[in-house]
């Protein structure tokens, strides 16, 4: 809207239903059409209605699937966007997100299939002197490995536009699942995407999604965007204790952080954690992973595109923070240049770029086995 928005809201039971009334708007065609964007499959609205409830006064009625914790505000203007009304619908009985992914993939809670012993196998060798330096014992540690794969942007955020119109959300998801699909083809190895289609997630939301399935590594893929068109190659992130690695990357991750003002997020009841991290030995360690990590997809990417810079990069990216998962970012390439916007687009480039950064995964896994991982709080 042209003019901020007045907005009182309440819950009605029995059936559960939200109702929001809205001040200084008379009933409209476009209002109206909200009634045809409700979904079959949409978990928690099962239709919408809207009428005149008073003069100057619109009332929405959102007849719900089950019961919600409904967070109702409205964002100052931003970016293309003017004065907007968001609803955010939690549902109060939360699903469990790993039986979800357990479910999915049709995986047992505790599995045990054979593993290559180069990628996740622990041999202890025996002392010298040890009574039992005949009979060699090997301890196997074998798990399932979960790879959060996080799509920047997303349904109101279109991220960076290039000039022939492609847009970052829809080139970083095209690739996001061929990463996807040659990640499961591995075995033990299973993946979560923050998000599967066009809708956004807040940064502090992909994090926790990651967090609640117990991800043992978190990447997120994007494609640059510069004020100059000249602007190429493809970079690596990881997170920064002690500030950005260069002024290129301070910029970048202040637009990135910027995601969740375009895409609608409550920033009044924002994360606080992603506000000031606290930097203890838990985040050192984790950054520590992460530059590994990096290294290593840096060093497949570098094979079929040129880089940006020839070094991992660090900034206080706020999707990285999560203190204990290795997390890095991939600028995949500058979809602001003409010549990578194609290549963005093309399939054959986006395969490329899947097959190195499973390479990458692999190659760290190879080097830092995972450790036997309790359930994350």
């Amino acid at each position: 809207n042209d003019s901020e928005l007045k907005v009182s809201h309440f819950i009605v039971k029995n059936p559960d239903r939200l109702v929001v009334d809205i001040e200084g708007l008379e009933l409209n065609s476009t209002l109206k059409d909200l009634v045809a964007k409700i979904q079959p499959n949409d978990p928690y609205i099962r239709q919408v209605r809207v009428g005149q409830n008073r003069p100057n006064v619109v009332r929405l009625v959102f007849d719900l699937k089950e019961e919600v914790n409904p967070q109702v505000f409205t964002l100052e203007p931003v970016a293309g966007y003017q004065h907007r009304l968001v609803f955010d619908l939690y549902p109060v009985n939360a699903p469990d997100p790993i039986a979800a992914l357990i479910s999915k993939g049709d995986w047992s809670r505790d599995p045990m299939p054979e593993v290559q012993p180069s990628l996740r196998s622990v041999q202890v060798e025996p002392r010298a002197g040890d009574p039992q330096q005949q009979k060699p014992f090997q301890n196997t540690v074998t798990r399932m490995l979960t790879i959060a794969l996080d799509p920047g942007h997303g349904g109101e955020d279109p991220g960076a536009i290039g000039g022939g119109g492609s847009r970052e959300k829809d080139v970083v998801l095209a690739i996001a699942k061929r990463i996807k699909a040659k990640l499961e083809a591995q075995p033990n190895m299973r993946v979560m995407l923050t998000r599967d289609a066009d809708f956004f997630v807040p940064l502090n939301v992909r994090v926790q999604k990651a967090r609640k399935v117990q991800a043992d590594l978190f990447v997120s893929i994007h494609a640059d965007a510069f004020v100059e068109p000249t602007a190429r190659g493809s970079s690596v992130f990881a997170l920064s204790e002690k500030g950005a690695s260069s002024t290129a990357a301070r910029w970048l991750a202040n637009k990135e952080n910027a995601a969740d003002l375009i895409g609608g997020v409550n920033m009044k009841s924002h994360d606080r954690q992603l506000a000031s991290v606290l930097f203890d030995l838990s985040t050192t360690a984790q950054i520590n992973d992460s530059l590994k990590l990096a290294k290593s997809v840096l060093g497949e990417i570098g094979g079929i595109n040129r880089l940006h810079r020839g070094s991992v990069e660090q900034a206080g990216f706020a999707v990285l923070k999560a203190p204990d998962i290795p997390s890095i970012l991939i600028e995949t390439a500058f979809i602001s240049n003409p010549q990578e916007e194609a290549k963005l687009t093309d399939e054959v480039y986006q395969d490329q770029m899947a097959e190195a950064v499973v390479k990458g995964i692999k190659k760290y896994f190879a080097k830092n086995p995972p450790l036997a991982k309790g359930r994350m709080t």
